[in-house]
């Protein structure tokens, strides 16, 4: 198969370091509005370079697009290419509004299309997963997701689009947390409600978006507190943690601890697996990339779709809708 990119960012080497490890698999070509960096891209990657999305897919007609562009970008261009007919795996998030969300559902087509929750794919995810599925650890009581991040004043006047509501579409939920929720989602369900806060306390000056986004989430068996930031002094492993009934499940990053109610203390020894960006990005990519590849050779479902991601779309969406009304807000209503 013959793949191309959008966007020629950081997080687009990540994409094309994963394509060079599969079998069958070519890098066609790189598209980038700055013409430098696709050059400085392809140079690197291997392929043609290109500063036009439209260009690039008429001259190379690629099997697959990787869209790795600003956010407000992602939805245009996944209906772009579907629509011109080639497969589609963007970076999250998949929407920035409501309305891309319904555009994204009206649209018909056999085409595959996927996004990048990678974490769904990190060691430490897949065992307490099964170990859930298993009920070894009883029910979940309750949960909490904790993202504290660091993004100073540069990270968002370097470029031309974060911290812009229009462009960005939110700051810490939308572009850095957003994973976490995700894991939230995948590990406890369908969410059915959230009351959330958010603030900007340390670039009241810089960006209109939040550094900070806090909420109380309903599922269907119970609840999670979930708090994300970008505004600490460094980039540590995000935390998840499930209160079970015969012990808490602890996960941060890549490390996996139990503690059972009779104080014993567990930590399960985990694979090794190669993070190809930056270790707090996890090290699911490439095995979610593969994925997505197998998906479309063996004509099967790639579980991160549209239908599969729409929980965590909807949360994201229902947690901004309720930190600026100030009201819970139920999931069913954000359709």
């Amino acid at each position: 198969m013959r793949a191309a990119i959008v966007g020629c960012g950081s997080i687009a080497h990540v994409h094309a370091e994963s394509i060079s490890r599969l079998d069958g698999v070519t890098l066609a070509a790189s598209a980038d509005i700055i013409g430098e960096r696709a050059q400085e891209f392809a140079n690197r990657h291997g392929g043609n370079a290109y500063v036009s999305l439209e260009e690039m897919l008429a001259k190379e007609k690629p099997d697959v697009l990787h869209i790795c562009t600003p956010h407000y970008l992602h939805e245009p261009m996944i209906l772009y290419a579907l629509k011109h007919g080639v497969h589609v795996f963007s970076e999250k998030p998949p929407v920035i509004s409501k309305q891309q969300l319904d555009e994204l559902l009206s649209l018909h087509t056999e085409k595959y299309l996927g996004f990048c929750f990678q974490n769904r794919y990190n060691p430490s995810i897949c065992l307490v997963k099964k170990l859930l599925e298993s009920n070894a650890a009883g029910n979940v009581i309750g949960a909490r997701g904790i993202v504290t991040w660091e993004r100073d004043a540069s990270y968002y006047t370097e470029s031309t689009w974060r911290g812009k509501q229009a462009t960005e579409g939110g700051g810490a939920l939308i572009n850095q947390a957003i994973h976490t929720m995700d894991l939230l989602v995948y590990l406890l369900g369908t969410p059915q409600s959230v009351d959330a806060v958010m603030h900007n306390h340390h670039l009241k000056e810089v960006i209109e978006v939040e550094d900070t986004l806090e909420a109380y989430i309903h599922f269907p068996d119970a609840s999670a507190l979930f708090y994300a930031t970008t505004a600490y002094c460094d980039n540590v492993p995000p935390l998840i943690e499930l209160s079970c009934e015969n012990r808490t499940i602890r996960i941060e990053d890549h490390a996996v601890t139990y503690y059972y109610r009779d104080g014993r203390i567990e930590t399960p020894k985990l694979p090794s697996v190669e993070a190809l960006g930056k270790d707090y990005w996890g090290s699911g990519h490439m095995s979610c990339i593969a994925d997505f590849y197998q998906s479309i050779r063996e004509n099967s479902r790639f579980t991160l779709d549209l239908a599969g991601t729409q929980d965590t779309i909807r949360l994201m969406l229902a947690s901004y809708e309720s930190a600026r009304t100030r009201k819970e807000i139920f999931i069913d209503n954000v359709v």
